[in-house]
């Protein structure tokens, strides 16, 4: 009887601790997970394997080595994508279980605040890869290009969860102070609008070549109008952070400022490799020919650059709102006492 209940205490003990590794890991291998399906869409190979959830009637996790790792490079990228968005599913059920163990209180005690945020991130986690995996399963099946842009939104939305979890579990200390009224607008905004970014990122990539000129007019102005947001944004973060920040987020925010000049850069880049220069200084470089494949090493490095670094910054951002006191948890003392919330938010 003894040794039972000393073993829940030491369980709980040792799943909190393995919650922040697991959830890096997590962060780690869905930042190369990303990094395939960029490369996917680059190359069009989503449908060099057209079954699923098996491959070529095998078994995912038994198909042969050698035909995947040494084979064509469509069937290479499409078949690690899958791989790793198994292990990525993998390693959400761990750590949905640690986070639930490690967060666990005896004898039907109340939960901490901020182990009921963990615990709703962590749920969150879960049915975003459950459903992130069958929109991939769904886009094979049905050759759907309208999936794959609901498949393409919802992968940055899970990685940001993920990075929140992996924030608040690995510098809980870095969060205990409410940011300034100003500066949690600035992020606010920045982690939204660098979301929507991305979301209009994908209807450009998984573009229609027979769309409609004004359609791709319209959604090349949003694009372009986004990005002046997320750069003004930025700037205006990094500006609070700088003035009444800590070190953390100034540096965080000086980080973000420098991806998105980069982000910038690589998205002009990325119009050229496909599209020629804009404002008619090449015939019909307003007008899409063919959905976006990278015909080179080159062009497909420059366009799945600009995908993946816009993810980055969107993880970025979700980072440096946490450690500037979003998702900032009370006390019961501290919500009865308007006094301590107002000397809070002024600070």
């Amino acid at each position: 009887m003894k040794q039972s209940t000393t073993r829940g205490p030491l369980l709980q003990v040792c799943s909190a601790q393995a919650i922040p590794v697991v959830a890096c890991l997590l962060v780690v291998v869905t930042a190369v997970l990303l990094c395939f399906g960029a490369l996917v869409t680059t190359y069009d190979a989503a449908m060099a394997v057209p079954d699923w959830p098996g491959t070529f009637g095998h078994n995912m996790f038994f198909y042969p080595f050698v035909e995947w790792f040494w084979g064509p490079w469509d069937l290479f990228l499409e078949h690690g994508h899958r791989l790793l968005g198994a292990i990525v599913g993998m390693l959400t059920l761990v750590l949905v279980a640690l986070v639930w163990l490690g967060t666990a209180k005896p004898n039907g005690a109340s939960l901490r605040a901020e182990n009921t945020i963990l615990r709703w991130l962590a749920v969150a986690a879960l049915v975003l890869v459950v459903v992130q995996g069958l929109l991939g399963g769904a886009r094979v099946l049905l050759d759907d290009k309208t999936v794959a842009k609901v498949h393409a939104c919802t992968g940055p939305l899970y990685f940001a969860v993920a990075t929140a979890i992996a924030t608040l579990t690995g510098r809980r200390e870095s969060v205990s102070t409410a940011a300034s009224l100003p500066r949690s607008w600035a992020i606010s905004g920045l982690v939204t609008a660098a979301y929507v970014q991305l979301v209009a990122g994908a209807q450009l990539r998984h573009l229609d070549a027979a769309v409609e000129s004004a359609t791709f007019h319209w959604l090349v102005a949003l694009h372009v109008i986004g990005a002046a947001t997320v750069l003004l944004l930025s700037v205006l973060a990094a500006g609070c952070s700088w003035s009444s920040g800590s070190l953390g987020t100034r540096r965080w925010s000086l980080a973000i400022v420098l991806l998105v000049a980069c982000q910038i850069g690589l998205g002009c880049g990325a119009w050229i490799v496909n599209w020629g220069f804009p404002s008619g200084w090449l015939p019909g470089a307003w007008v899409p020919t063919e959905a976006i494949v990278a015909r080179s090493a080159t062009g497909a490095a420059v366009v799945t650059g600009h995908v993946v670094l816009g993810m980055m910054i969107l993880g970025a951002a979700v980072v440096l709102a946490i450690l500037s006191g979003g998702l900032q948890w009370e006390s019961d003392a501290q919500r009865r006492c308007p006094e301590r919330r107002l000397e809070r938010a002024l600070a």
